[in-house]
């Protein structure tokens, strides 16, 4: 199985079209607000730190190349082949590697897990973004990769979360601008059931180690000069076998 053509050709239209300059992604925050933050509380969970950590849904590479200054190999990867580009010319010390794969195509996630054997998996925002036929298979590769001794970190937006960008995206000022070409481009971010996220990673048979509820910070603000927060959840999951 792999994601809809609907869905890569509308990813790559964005990053296609998106701009270059740091910050003009909405959820392309500084990693020091993003992955920093993600990533104390994810390290202590990490068994083995030394594996290969995989950034899925790596986007411009903003995250990945803030892990890769932190851990010995970062494999940034995405369906857009844009996305890679763009992470590619960023990497301009070769500080990680990027590569363009579909993450719901089990044969192709399994073929990861024969090269770099049990990895460490970082995850922010990606299944509320997939279509909801797709969201089983990308966990179930998120398991594979894992194996018997990696860990997972997995960001989702919280279901009050995708209330608050529809009632942005509704205002009568319409949505602000660095949300604007997300939905042009048919991206609409899914609310995805707080309960369904668990769910996806215990029928792919990992286990939740460990859960709790954090804000996800964005680029954009709101007409206060406050920047806008949305709720999420974040989970840390290991083998169910282990």
């Amino acid at each position: 199985m792999s994601v809809t053509s609907r869905y890569k050709e509308a990813w790559e239209g964005f990053w296609s079209e998106a701009p270059d300059a740091p910050g003009e992604v909405f959820w392309d925050a500084e990693p020091a607000l993003t992955a920093g933050v993600h990533l104390a509380i994810y390290e202590p969970h990490m068994t083995e730190p030394a594996l290969s950590l995989v950034d899925l849904g790596c986007g411009n590479g903003t995250q990945t190349l803030f892990l890769a200054g932190r851990f010995p190999s970062v494999l940034g990867v995405d369906l857009a082949p844009a996305a890679i580009q763009r992470a590619r010319r960023r990497d301009s010390g070769d500080e990680a590697r990027f590569r363009e794969l579909d993450a719901a195509d089990g044969a192709l996630m399994a073929q990861l897990h024969a090269e770099l054997g049990d990895a460490n998996v970082y995850m922010r925002g990606v299944l509320h973004q997939c279509d909801p036929q797709d969201r089983q298979a990308v966990a179930d590769g998120i398991a594979t990769l894992v194996g018997e001794r990696g860990r997972a970190f997995v960001v989702e937006l919280a279901e009050t979360a995708g209330r608050q960008l529809m009632g942005l995206a509704q205002s009568p000022e319409g949505p602000p601008p660095k949300l604007r070409p997300v939905f042009r481009h048919g991206i609409v971010p899914g609310a995805v059931a707080d309960a369904e996220v668990e769910e996806f990673f215990t029928t792919a048979g990992l286990e939740v180690l460990a859960s709790g509820d954090l804000p996800l910070t964005t680029t954009e603000y709101a007409p206060s000069g406050a920047r806008i927060e949305l709720p999420s959840r974040w989970l840390v999951m290991g083998s169910g076998r282990a």
